[in-house]
């Protein structure tokens, strides 16, 4: 049986005047894009030119909706209730939605952001806010989200398409979950090191934790962060490897109907 996957990034993270990641490169190698909706990054002009451009590469468009919280970029944990992380989705959901459609872009999908990506991953409620957010914002949009987490089971308590990611320059817990940022060598940077990384991710199904064990992850896409200083050297040499492995690079609802 044949092997696909997608590729996602983190992209439309510039504000005004500051420009953060090369968006250009990173939508020439991705397949799907998560574009940041003004509450960690991005505002409006960013938030059109990274759909058009994405466009452009037909390149799949997604939600990344976080908590409001420039100066922290969104990855600092908050203390939020589920109506507020609703409304905070649905408003920046919402808000790429109409880009999209004044575009003729179809939106494909949400990704939560830092801080609100790791907390609903582990709180049930939190999740459930994320997932009927999800659900109202769109018709038929998938929540992409962590394996085996509460985004999963609040996807299917919800009623929604549900996709699982794993992550290519993140290292993981034992758990399954993400090593914290604030620790050294949570963020991974060397592409000799992440490509045969994401290979096993993708053909075997499984990940090596900072513990040294083996542990089961299957995920429909691929996840390279694209404020990554190393992105673009990171995803010419993933898309390499994964096209000399014989594994179909497709947009993530191309990869769902497989």
């Amino acid at each position: 049986m044949s092997m696909a996957a997608d590729l996602n990034g983190d992209v439309g993270e510039s504000f005004g005047a500051w420009t953060l990641g090369d968006d250009a490169h990173v939508l020439d190698h991705v397949t799907s894009a998560n574009v940041a909706c003004g509450f960690h990054a991005g505002d409006p002009q960013v938030m059109l030119a990274t759909v058009r451009a994405a466009r452009d590469r037909d390149v799949a468009v997604g939600a990344h909706p976080a908590y409001p919280d420039l100066v922290g970029f969104g990855r600092r944990a908050m203390t939020c209730t589920p109506d507020e992380v609703y409304a905070f989705c649905l408003y920046q959901i919402g808000a790429l939605a109409a880009l999209c459609r004044a575009e003729g872009v179809p939106l494909c999908h949400v990704k939560a952001h830092g801080a609100l990506y790791n907390q609903s991953a582990r709180d049930p409620d939190l999740a459930r806010a994320l997932a009927r957010a999800t659900r109202d914002a769109a018709p038929a949009l998938i929540l992409l989200g962590l394996p085996r987490s509460q985004h999963e089971a609040a996807a299917r308590e919800t009623g929604i398409p549900f996709a699982a990611e794993a992550f290519a320059d993140r290292a993981y817990q034992a758990d399954g979950s993400l090593v914290a940022r604030a620790h050294e060598g949570s963020v991974l940077h060397d592409p000799e090191a992440i490509t045969p990384r994401v290979i096993r991710m993708v053909t075997e199904g499984t990940v090596e934790t900072v513990q040294r064990e083996v542990v089961t992850i299957l995920a429909s896409s691929i996840c390279v962060h694209g404020d990554n200083p190393a992105a673009r050297r990171i995803l010419e040499a993933v898309r390499h490897a994964l096209d000399e492995a014989g594994v179909h690079i497709n947009p993530l609802r191309e990869v769902l109907s497989l």
